[in-house]
């Protein structure tokens, strides 16, 4: 059985010395980003990992990074399988604390994670008090400790906020089935103490009222905003309230639970989707691509984001300037419930 890699090996393999392979896998010295960036692809690319304890006792630094989480695990699963992508590619072991009670209590336990001395820098995904952070960027050494990054991405009850909860993707949406001839749109919404709900309902009756105020598509309307709850089978019962006459419409869902309640609505009028109904999701549930017809819909790509913010810690405990913005989350998944892409040839 061969040897496991060295540090020599790396530095060997990426023509550089060892000290700036220890360099680029602490964040210590002084080193280009560009020669950081090839010695972690050498070293992922033959599979060495660094020996943390004895790092440890050399540098004093534990190579441990914290993240914290709330309860509800959900989506923020995802969210940690990227930030872990990250964590390992720049050398760090990550683990995850799970925390809950008040925004006091979870301020408190994030400050003692900082404060510990056992991690090198700690990523808040749930709320915490302005005094654990040292300035409003998000970055901070509380107590002398080791540097927190909040990650705005969930309330304190573990719903969506920030990039999670942009809708911006509903104006994509919506002009693409103006575009396509649609000029009746429905929004089904999810309950208005979500703010990803309330910004995918703005976002539509934006994009509507855009669409009316061009003189090429001035007939386009919006015959309202129904539901106001998660519930697939409350989204089947508020399809009764679109008009008789409606079809063909085009309605905008807030998720793909309230998408499939709408297939199952019009199933029970006489209407058939996509010939009277075209409809939309929202989280590309694994369902959805199932159903019949199968669901358009809006993909979240919650590694994405949790690449980003694990980014941001790794630069802050490095020093370093804070990262680009990460790749695109939302994308449309074009699906049957929409006659497949409108903004494809092959749909026209």
């Amino acid at each position: 059985m061969p040897n496991p890699p060295t540090s020599r090996d790396v530095a060997r393999l990426a023509g550089v010395s060892q000290a700036t392979v220890s360099y680029a896998l602490t964040g210590r010295g002084t080193i280009s980003a560009a020669t950081r960036a090839r010695v972690l692809q050498v070293a992922e690319s033959v599979g060495y990992r660094p020996n943390l304890a004895a790092r440890s006792m050399r540098t004093r630094r534990s190579g441990r990074l914290a993240v914290v989480t709330g309860a509800s695990l959900d989506h923020q699963v995802r969210l940690l399988t990227g930030a872990g992508e990250v964590a390992e590619a720049a050398g760090y072991v990550m683990e995850t604390h799970t925390v809950d009670g008040t925004l006091e209590e979870r301020t408190g336990r994030v400050r003692d994670l900082a404060e510990g001395g056992q991690y090198e820098g700690v990523l808040t995904l749930v709320p915490v008090l302005p005094e654990a952070l040292a300035d409003p960027s998000g970055s901070a050494s509380p107590g002398g400790g080791a540097p927190v990054v909040a990650e705005a991405t969930f309330d304190e009850q573990m719903r969506s906020l920030g990039n999670l909860a942009d809708a911006s993707t509903v104006e994509v949406l919506v002009g693409a089935l103006v575009a396509a001839g649609y000029r009746r749109f429905v929004h089904v919404a999810g309950p208005d103490h979500y703010a990803s709900a309330r910004a995918r309902r703005d976002v539509y009756l934006a994009s509507v009222a855009r669409a009316a105020a061009d003189p090429a598509t001035a007939d386009v309307v919006s015959l309202g905003v129904i539901g106001g709850s998660w519930s697939g089978d409350d989204a089947r019962r508020a399809v009764a309230e679109i008009p008789g006459d409606a079809p063909p419409v085009a309605v905008i869902a807030g998720n793909d639970y309230l998408a499939a309640g709408v297939v199952r609505g019009a199933a029970e009028r006489g209407w058939s989707v996509p010939e009277d109904l075209v409809v939309t999701g929202w989280d590309n549930f694994a369902m959805g691509a199932l159903m019949m017809p199968s669901l358009t819909t809006v993909d979240v790509d919650f590694p994405e984001a949790g690449r980003t913010a694990m980014r941001r810690l790794v630069a802050t405990v490095r020093g370093e300037p804070r990262p680009a913005p990460g790749a695109p989350i939302h994308r449309i998944v074009w699906r049957e419930s929409t006659g497949g892409d409108p903004t494809s040839p092959a749909s026209t």
